[in-house]
């Protein structure tokens, strides 16, 4: 019931700040009594102003800004309400006054008096201002010498006479308020002894409606009644045209306050034309600063077809260019918008430019509103000078409601000629911006500012009476110095018209609209004012200062979206990688292949003294072993990038790679060719394939690798390799986004690629077709010089197909770079895996199943001979088996003459016991004796044969009767 609850919430603004004494503080939209009971932080961006009571006045900043980090603005200066002293005092007739320090005369205010020449000071030289607002001393004065008669008429100051016309009515009744401020600019310049101290300037008026054929009749009178005037001060760009271009008959300066045309800066066409209200051409530089700002390249116009807008459009195209920014789309209307804002939106425009005056903006931003042509997508640039308000106005010319209006142009940027100072400065009028605008509205008697037309050009009509003023004052000692005075003005004196020309041109002063200067046009350059409309009402941006090219910027610009849109739909360049778990996956088969190649390398190398391995000719194993690795090895740089040095290594790698396993295949399969298939040579086949040199076939190789070497260096040298993109369609991606892809791919290639590719893609197919054709030709073919070729030769079709299915299938699929990869990378791995396993897995199989390892290469070393002659390998294991023979047959004669003697024992028992008669009418053929029979020592004549002695012994045995059971033994 009686419990509070506190409720801390984090508010961002600014603490409420103490007033100054003698002061208060008015907030506006608030009550004083509001903020005592509620209000403790007040927002961002809310303004206070400084009040004083009684007669004070304030002395520093009079309104204060909180700012977003929650300090308010210009707090390093203090305000204080201090009495002001009577103004009269800051004034001397014939002598010259100094305020230290410079600025209103308030307490502890000093000035300090001094005289012109020929006149005495009578009373103090200074004066001090007390905290009670009064002087301490009386003023001072300075009485005139005594004039003798000749003298008293030349003492007399001589009046210079002005011509203006001030459009007090009409389309723009800008003089409602120009002429008071012009007026209140000649009272001070005729007060002030210091300039033109012998003259007075006097203005003669006349109301021109903004009207040029009601300009023309008074132009007339102005020119031919009395008195002469010494400048013309016309406003209105189209009234100012007129006056402008006739001055130059009369020998007349013209000096405009208010107009604005860029057409104005012809010097060919108005020689004498000045004007300190800038052209509208002034916020073009201020545009192309911001399109810079905002990184915009592209941009988009729309007008009325008016004169004003037509020269300034032209000027803005001619800065754009130089900038580097194109208009892509420029559109203009008379009286109806709705065609060209339809094509604004047909065209893709997003950062748009509108010039056209206040009505028609309505009708523009209508028909925006029916297209959809805002909102985070665009950005308008309007000119500053509308009503703040003109959005909301009802205009029976349009048919939308202010809510639409209202969303239409939230977010819009205008650029506005700076007219009044925005710092505390006292210039050449000794008056600050403000100060002109409080002595400005004393004048206009209290009227609404908003309701007085021409109050926001009224500093510039200020500023123009002073220029000129300091312009004639300038000329006054130059035409001394010719002998000529500024009384002595008329319409055919070019001289003093020069001499004004020439000090208009160079003047340079401090005034109430700022820094007063003229280009070489004629026009006053001047600060830009920048502001966005936020929530439906304008906040200040920054400024732009065209004379030193300064943008001051507050960073408190909004935009409906994340930030600045783009001028155009976003193209976003997306480069397409290899998909990592595809090289990934082929990297790992490709690895396994170069270990494969390792451990054939090794087996290869180890095994290098085995017979079956050196009759398959082991260095071309070799060699075809490490030109699989090195295009295993091309996989790599093939997935890695598309970088020039990459692919160049990727070339290589496959070039060495194909040349030393192909070209090593293909020797073996030429010289079996050569050698065993010549028709005239088949009978000396064995012959001639014992004097097989190895070195013819190192020679081979080396052949095909060294023209493969010299094509890629050709290459590389003539027609070197370079980084191109390929770019594909645009894509639009999910979401909200406005934006489009752009994919591009990365290839590295010369300019006449496909020539070169050709080339080596006809030399190597022709390698590959003469592979295939000579594999199949020896495919029935045995040698045992070379003992793997059938093996080579499967290896080559293999080989052979997938390189044939290859190139053509990467070449066409160039542009997809998982589909290019996958293809090439799987099937040079396939080549190397089948090449591999075809010419090295037999030879290991075999090893392992029959057991001819390192032992038999050991015994064969222990011989004499050399184990790398084939020929005295095969006659040492002849010898060896002729050896064993040799002991089987000795062993076997041995057993024959045992029978021998046997079968004689039992022949001299038969003959015992025949009859005599019988024994000696025998006839046959005698046996001879045992010891006849048996043979003391073998001799075999050349080229006899052990087995062929065993073949002659079996028969006989067999007449003997021998036992069965001892056959064997002749065949062990």
């Amino acid at each position: 019931m009686g419990r509070h609850h506190s409720i801390f919430v984090l508010v961002i603004g600014c603490a409420i700040i103490r007033p100054p004494r003698d002061g208060g503080i008015r907030y506006r939209g608030l009550t004083q009594e509001q903020v005592i009971r509620s209000v403790q932080i007040l927002p961002v961006d809310y303004e206070i102003e400084y009040i004083c009571r009684g007669s004070r006045i304030i002395v520093g900043p009079k309104v204060r800004k909180c700012l977003p980090d929650g300090t308010w603005t210009d707090m390093s200066q203090h305000s204080r309400c201090l009495l002001l002293c009577p103004r009269a005092w800051t004034s001397l007739e014939n002598g010259r006054v100094l305020l230290q320090p410079p600025g209103p005369p308030v307490e502890s205010t000093t000035l300090r008096y001094s005289c012109h020449a020929g006149f005495k000071l009578e009373g103090r030289n200074s004066s001090y201002c007390t905290k009670l607002g009064k002087w301490d001393s009386p003023k001072p004065t300075l009485p005139r010498p005594p004039a003798s008669p000749r003298s008293s008429s030349s003492s007399r100051k001589k009046k210079l006479y002005i011509g203006a016309l001030f459009p007090m009515s009409g389309g723009w009744p800008g003089g409602q308020a120009c002429l008071p401020s012009a007026q209140m600019a000649l009272d001070l310049v005729n007060n002030r002894s210091d300039i033109l101290p012998d003259y007075e300037l006097e203005l003669i008026y006349y109301d021109s409606m903004c009207d040029p054929g009601e300009a023309t009749k008074l132009l007339y009178d102005l020119l031919y009644t009395e008195p002469i005037k010494i400048v013309l001060m016309p406003g209105c760009s189209s009234v100012s045209t007129l006056v402008a271009e006739a001055a130059r008959m009369w020998n007349l300066i013209v000096l405009s306050y208010g107009s604005s045309s860029p057409a104005l800066s012809n010097r060919q066409r108005f020689p004498t034309f000045f004007r300190t209200h800038p052209s509208a051409t002034l916020h073009n530089p201020t545009r192309v600063k911001l399109f810079q700002k905002w990184n915009w390249n592209k941009i988009a116009t729309i007008q009325q077809t008016t004169e004003v807008f037509t020269s300034t459009l032209d000027d803005l195209e001619q800065r754009v260019k130089e900038a580097g920014i194109e208009i892509s789309v420029r559109q203009s209307f008379l009286t109806d918008p709705a065609v060209a804002v339809k094509n604004l939106k047909r065209q893709d425009a997003r950062i748009i430019v509108g010039l056209f005056y206040e009505t028609e903006a309505r009708k523009v931003f209508c028909e925006v509103f029916k297209e959809k042509l805002y909102g985070k997508k665009y950005v308008w640039f309007l000119i500053g000078w509308y009503a703040d308000n003109w959005f909301k106005i009802k205009d029976p010319a349009i048919n939308c409601t202010v809510e639409n209006m209202t969303e239409a142009v939230e977010g819009h940027i205008t650029t506005e000629i700076v007219m009044l100072n925005p710092e505390t400065v006292r210039g050449a009028s000794n008056l600050t911006s403000q100060e002109f605008l409080g002595a400005l509205m004393n004048r206009l008697g209290g009227k609404n500012p908003e309701e007085t037309g021409g109050f926001q050009e009224a500093p510039l009509a200020y500023d123009a009476v002073w220029a000129l003023a300091l312009a004639l004052n300038k000329t006054v000692e130059p035409l001394k110095t010719k002998g000529r005075r500024l009384e002595d003005f008329n319409y055919n004196n070019h001289d003093i018209t020069a001499e004004i020309y020439r000090a208009l041109n160079t003047s340079s002063f401090e005034g109430v609209s700022g820094h007063v200067v003229f280009d070489a046009q004629g026009s006053r350059m001047a600060w830009t004012l920048i502001e966005q409309l936020q929530g439906g009402s304008y906040k200040k941006i920054g400024y732009y200062d065209m004379t030193k090219g300064n943008l001051s910027w507050y960073g408190n610009d909004k935009w409906i979206g994340s930030g600045p849109p783009a001028d155009q739909t976003v193209v976003i360049r997306e480069f397409r990688f290899l998909s990592q778990n595809l090289f990934i996956s082929v990297s790992v088969f490709a690895s396994l292949g170069i270990l494969l190649g390792i451990v054939c390398l090794t087996f290869n190398i180890y095994n290098s003294n085995v017979r079956y391995i050196q009759n398959s000719q082991p260095y071309l194993n070799n060699m075809t072993a490490v030109g699989c690795m090195l295009a295993l090895a091309a996989v790599f740089p093939l997935g890695i990038d598309a970088s020039r040095l990459s692919r160049q290594f990727r070339l290589w790698l496959l070039g060495l790679g194909f040349s030393l396993a192909y070209g090593s295949m293909f020797t073996k399969i030429w010289w079996v060719h050569t050698l065993f298939t010549k028709k005239d040579e088949k009978k000396e086949k064995k012959k001639v394939s014992q004097h097989l040199e190895p070195w013819k076939l190192y020679a081979t190789v080396g052949v095909l690798l060294a023209i493969d070497v010299l094509s890629l260096m050709i290459w590389q040298i003539v027609d070197p390799l370079l980084i191109t993109i390929e770019n594909f369609t645009t894509e639009a991606p999910k979401g909200d986004l406005d934006v489009l892809i752009q994919p591009q791919l990365k290839h590295c290639s010369s300019k006449k690629m496909n020539t070169w590719l050709g080339v080596v893609y006809g030399y190597k197919g022709l390698l590959l077709l003469l592979g295939i054709f000579l594999a199949y030709e020896t495919k029935s073919i045995s040698t045992e010089k070379i003992n793997d070729h059938r093996a080579v030769g499967m290896a080559i079709y293999n080989v052979a197909v997938l390189c044939m299915i290859t190139a053509p299938v990467t070449m066409i699929l160039s542009s997809q770079q998982n589909a290019s990869f996958a293809f090439a990378s799987l099937a040079i791995i396939f080549s190397v895996y089948i090449t591999l396993v075809v010419l090295f897995v037999p030879k290991i199989r075999r090893l392992i199943t029959r057991g001819e390892w390192q032992s038999e290469q050991q015994d064969t070393l222990k011989t004499a001979s050399s184990t790398n002659n084939n020929d005295e390998e095969k006659s040492r294991q002849l010898e060896r088996e002729n050896r064993e023979l040799q002991k089987i047959i000795q062993q076997k004669e041995e057993r024959v003459s045992e029978l021998r003697s046997q079968l004689a024992e039992r022949q001299a028992l038969r003959s015992r016991r025949r009859p005599s008669g019988q024994t000696q009418n025998h006839t046959g053929p005698q046996q001879p004796p045992p010891s006849q029979a048996e043979p003391k020592q073998l001799s075999q004549p050349p080229g006899y044969s052990p087995a062929d002695k065993l073949s002659s012994s079996i028969p006989k045995l067999s007449r003997n009767h021998c036992h069965n059971s001892r056959l064997p033994l002749l065949y062990k």
